[in-house]
């Protein structure tokens, strides 16, 4: 580590990437939320006084874009002139600087943006892949399919997403359940594992919409189809319903991507609740935070497949040692300059330094707001 380095820029800005069509999960037909449109990210672009670069970004998947990108921008400067090794020292710093409103949510989901930038410009300092400097397991991992198998999208288009993704190298596939009617899911599931097989990893995401006693019930019916998790079930909150339904059910249970803070995602492991832990380096806070809920789920030998953000997220899992999945969304594709390689059911960790990933002229062009702190 060179010693006397320090940080003398932050470039914030706050992009929204269009969808190229509105997508809805069961929480728009069950009346919880509009179709959504559109990604709001937050990107912070870190330089030090040694020339060392680092990028990371935080996200919004509706309202809270704007929040995000005015409370990064209102505690950027305590960034300015310190080290940019002393990483989880200045992630207490900036979560200190708002802890009035709250040490989660959405005041860590903005300094999720500057902690992942400070990893990514550690790792490159290093001449390292970020998964390499955190100690890979892997140089690959699963992945699986998500973006294909939206309820918005009629079953026979869902089915010619599968044989697209399955063609490019993709090793799983999920799709979205939770519909007020419970059979309606089903039909679409039966169509599904009849065109893929026995043999082809198939997820189940139902975003909370179901209660206890529905979630039981459709879980048993499930059985048959050799899930490899049921993701959501419940309420992501319902800490003590999840572990109920994990001890009933042999298909694995799934959850942690809408929580937002290390406490959150140990109450799921302390009870028990999850097969498979979930959680979304963004949103708890960048990759300090997600290493703590790594290294909870260790100890309980848990399974994990990261939420979203394949391009943060494919280094951490390859960090992980019990055999995780990667989610694979080409809707971030044209954020960045660079793609990430599938092959043989599994992503492979870029070979490139740090999260290997550097923003796309498109990314600059959907931008709507943007600061500087330090020098010009």
């Amino acid at each position: 580590m060179a010693e006397g380095d320090r940080i003398v820029r932050i470039d914030l800005s706050l992009a929204f990437l269009p969808l190229k069509a509105p997508v809805s999960d069961a929480k728009v037909l069950t009346g919880r939320q509009r179709p959504l449109t559109e990604v709001a990210f937050l990107f912070a672009e870190i330089e030090s006084a040694q020339g060392h670069k680092g990028l990371g970004f935080s996200y919004s998947k509706r309202a809270g874009g704007p929040g995000l990108y005015a409370h990064a921008a209102e505690i950027a400067d305590r960034l300015l002139d310190e080290d940019p090794n002393d990483i989880e020292r200045l992630w207490i710093k900036l979560v200190w600087a708002g802890a009035s409103v709250g040490r989660s949510g959405l005041a860590t989901q903005a300094i999720a943006a500057f902690d992942i930038a400070l990893w990514d410009m550690k790792a490159k300092r290093a001449g390292l892949p970020l998964a390499k400097l955190l100690g890979a397991h892997a140089d690959s991992v699963q992945c699986y399919n998500t973006s294909g198998g939206f309820l918005s999208t009629p079953i026979d288009e869902v089915l010619e997403n599968i044989d697209g993704a399955l063609a490019t190298g993709i090793g799983g596939i999920k799709i979205k359940v939770g519909q007020p009617d419970w059979k309606l899911d089903l039909a679409r599931l039966e169509a599904v594992r009849a065109h893929i097989g026995p043999d082809v990893p198939l997820m189940v995401d139902a975003n909370q919409q179901w209660d206890r006693t529905t979630a039981l019930r459709v879980g048993r019916v499930l059985e048959s189809f050799d899930l490899t998790w049921i993701e959501e079930p419940l309420d992501a909150y319902d800490a003590e319903g999840h572990a109920q339904l994990a001890a009933a059910l042999d298909t694995p249970i799934a959850s942690g991507e809408m929580l937002t803070s290390v406490a959150e995602h140990g109450e799921l492991i302390r009870l028990g609740a999850v097969d498979f832990i979930q959680p979304d380096a963004p949103r708890v806070g960048g990759i300090t935070q997600f290493l703590k809920i790594m290294a909870l789920a260790d100890r309980k030998r848990l399974r994990m497949a990261p939420h979203f953000a394949m391009e943060i997220h494919l280094h951490l899992a390859a960090a992980y040692p019990h055999g995780p999945w990667v989610e694979h969304f080409d809707w971030l594709d044209r954020l960045f300059e660079e793609r990430l390689e599938i092959r043989d059911g599994r992503m492979l960790v870029p070979r490139r330094p740090g999260l290997g990933f550097s923003l796309s002229e498109q990314a600059r062009a959907w931008t709507v707001s943007s600061a500087r702190f330090g020098r010009s």
